[in-house]
Order: C-alpha cells, then structure tokens, then sequence
C-alpha cells in the first residue's frame, strides 16, 4: 500500500536547478510588454544616420574653419593632414599593428577583470562581514586613477605585458564588482523570498536567483568595467614603452608626440575614441537592449 501523502509535506520542494532559473524568467514574461518591431530600414535610419550626420557635421566645420582661419598646421591639422597621417601609417602597416596588439590585450584584460570581478562582487554583496571590510577598499580603487599604478607595476614587473595588464586589471575589476553590488542591492526582496520558498540554497540563491535579477546593474557594470579597462590600457602602453612590451596604439601615440606629429597624434587619438564607441554599438548596445526588451523595461517605439 503506497504510503499518504501528508499536508506536512513540502509540495514545493526544489529537486532541479532549472525551476530555479525559471523563476527570473517568469516573472520578467509578466512585466514584459510587447515591442512593435521597427522595419530594418527604420533602425537603420535612426539608429545609424544621426550620428553619421552629426560626424560629417563636425568634420565639414573643422575643415571651415581651416580654410578660413588658416591656422599652422603644425598646431592645428585639418581634416586632409589627419587623413594623410592616417594613410602613412596604414601604408607601412604600424595602425594595423597597434590596433591587432591593444585590441587583443583590452579584450584579454577584461575578461580576466570580469573573472575576477564577478566573484568578488557576489561575495561583497552577499557577505555582509566582507562587504564591511573589503567594500570601502574596492570602492576607493575605483576612483583611484588607474594611470596611479604604472610606475609601481613597472619596478614589479618591469617593461613586459604583465605591466599592461595589471594596470588594466586594477582599473576594471572594481568597476565590475561595484556593478554587480549596486544590481544586486536593487533585486526586489520577493525575489529572495520566493527562491527561499522552493527550498534554494544560499549558493542557489546567489547564482540563480539573485545574479539574473542584478543583470541590469551588473551590465552597467562591465560597460564601465570596459571603459576603464581601455582607458587603463592606454595609459599603460603611453607610459610603459620599450622592454618586450609590443606595438600598442599608446605607444603609437607616444611615438607621435615625440616626433611632434600631430596630424598622426590626432589620427590615433580619433582610432582610439572609434574603437570604443565600436565596442559599445556592437556588443553592449545590443545586450543592453535585448535585456531591456526582455524584461518590459524598453518603451514601445523608443529609439533604442
């Protein structure tokens, strides 16, 4: 005879990590509002042309007030005596070289920053002792201009790529946790009860319940933790040049400077600033939206 089934039983028991991982994902399916879907010339058109416009706005002024103010052009280049610099250094093969070499490290550095970071910032917000203790740490490194640890990484480490790199580790990884802490302050504290209820684990709770509901903040995290990484990175390669350290877009422009170049000083600044803003249109714009649309948090016929 089967044994009864008792009302003490709990009928919520958890027995599959998965009920878990549904548990953000249902609720985000009730806040979610539906999203017209833009025609792709549309999103094309606003997501593409105004800052095309305003690009070939600033360039066509420049380039005025050059033909008008007639400037030295050792002092003030036009748009034609960048370009030119551009194209010798192309020509000789020194913008596809920096560009492969500090692209490479950004990337490595930061994914390194983010395995890093991510742990550190669950156990800062989930530990209250180590949040007490490590927290105004973290915090006060990331204000801490990361430039500040070149000198000290190059007696450590001397002229090599660790320099690069743990100058860049520095100025990401507080940046990361302190994301992923400010998402994790604002989950709503149904969430924890409802994960509490299905029987999850303070580790279940953390990883399952808590982290995909910080994803917002988290991701506001890496986006700065990447922008600090970068910013780091050149500040490294501007500072620490010679030794094994490669070609990096900072030491083209260091080189630059010292020849008193500043159509090529210009031009790598203006390739500096494009790979940023290409990061950010291909890799965390689309998360970000998708993340928003997903969760109901991005207007309908916003121009996101």
């Amino acid at each position: 005879m089967p044994p009864e089934t008792t009302l003490a039983q709990p009928v919520t028991e958890i027995r599959q990590p998965n009920d878990l991982r549904t548990l953000e994902s249902g609720l985000d399916a009730m806040q979610a509002v539906p999203v017209a879907e833009r025609r792709a010339w549309r999103r094309f058109l606003v997501g593409v042309l105004p800052p095309v416009f305003l690009l070939v706005a600033l360039v066509a002024a420049w380039q005025i007030y050059v033909v008008v103010a007639h400037p030295r052009p050792d002092l003030f280049p036009g748009p034609i005596d960048v370009a030119n610099g551009f194209g010798d250094a192309w020509k000789t093969g020194r913008v596809q070289l920096a560009v492969t070499t500090s692209l490479s490290r950004g990337v490595f550095g930061f994914l390194i920053a983010v395995a890093i970071g991510t742990p550190l910032g669950l156990v800062l917000a989930e530990v209250r002792l180590v949040r007490r203790a490590l927290g105004p740490l973290v915090s006060g490194l990331q204000v801490l201009p990361s430039v500040a640890w070149v000198p000290a990484a190059i007696l450590w480490f001397g002229l090599s790529d660790a320099t690069v790199y743990f100058v860049v580790l520095m100025g990401a990884v507080p940046s990361i946790a302190n994301g992923l802490v400010s998402g994790i302050d604002q989950v709503p504290p149904q969430l924890r009860r409802v994960g509490k209820v299905l029987g999850a684990s303070r580790l279940q709770q953390a990883t399952l319940v808590v982290l995909p509901a910080a994803l917002p903040g988290y991701l506001a995290g890496l986006k700065q933790g990447w922008a600090f990484s970068w910013r780091s990175l050149m500040a490294a390669e501007i500072i620490a040049t010679g030794g094994s350290i490669g070609f990096g877009l900072g030491t083209m422009l260091q080189q630059s400077r010292e020849l008193a170049d500043l159509s090529s000083v210009l031009a790598t600044i203006i390739i500096i600033l494009a790979i940023g803003i290409l990061v950010e249109l291909v890799v965390f714009a689309p998360a970000e939206r998708r993340l928003l649309r997903g969760r109901g948090l991005l207007a309908t016929g916003g121009t996101r």
